[in-house]
């Protein structure tokens, strides 16, 4: 995805729900480098759902190599033929790619000016392309950042359909191990986005 240059300045609890976003995103965008794993294996749990899984996250990251995850990242989701699962919203939410699911994230990506990366192949409904979205319209990347409500109607409208199911499913995928850790961390978010858009009128 491509946005501007320059984040609005936002409140500290909209900066960590951005990074949060943005951290998943990452992780599902590519397999990770071995930097990244570092820094992951230094996370610090505490007693939260989340925090939990954050300790989870960690200890898979100090246990795993960069190879490793490069080839159970293959297995999920691209394989010789496909991965075990598809990461697209268009499949999770009709069976099939390039679908409405699809045509209607591209009419919301134009009214709030989003574009595709040059270059991208990757139709814009993957999970990691609507994860990043979801952090540049809450940190203001592509202009102000979006009203609670305006974020909701983005979240219920292309990600909570089927980005929850999908996450449940990575963590009982039989290829992971390291990206379990990854889909708790999701999960877990999601679930506390989920109950707070609720209460948004």
């Amino acid at each position: 995805m491509q946005v501007g240059n320059t984040a609005r300045s936002i409140a500290e609890e909209d900066f960590l729900r951005a990074r949060f976003y943005g951290l998943l995103s990452t992780l599902l965008a590519a397999p990770p480098p071995d930097d990244l794993l570092a820094r992951l294996a230094h996370l610090e749990p505490d007693a939260t759902s989340l925090g939990t899984a954050l300790g989870e996250l960690a200890r898979a990251a100090a246990g795993a190599e960069a190879d490793a995850v490069a080839e159970e990242y293959q297995a999920l989701f691209i394989g010789v033929t496909g991965g075990e699962l598809v990461p697209y919203g268009s499949w999770y939410l009709t069976g099939f790619l390039h679908e409405k699911p699809l045509a209607e994230l591209r009419a919301d990506m134009v009214r709030l000016g989003l574009e595709a990366s040059p270059g991208t192949s990757e139709p814009e409904d993957h999970v990691a392309s609507l994860l990043e979205m979801m952090q540049g319209l809450i940190t203001g990347l592509v202009g102000e950042p979006l009203s609670p409500a305006e974020q909701k109607r983005f979240f219920d409208t292309h990600m909570a359909p089927w980005i929850p199911r999908f996450m449940t499913d990575l963590e009982r995928a039989e290829s992971a191990r390291f990206y379990r850790a990854v889909a708790q961390v999701g999960r877990v978010f999601l679930d506390i986005e989920t109950q707070a858009f609720a209460m948004v009128d």
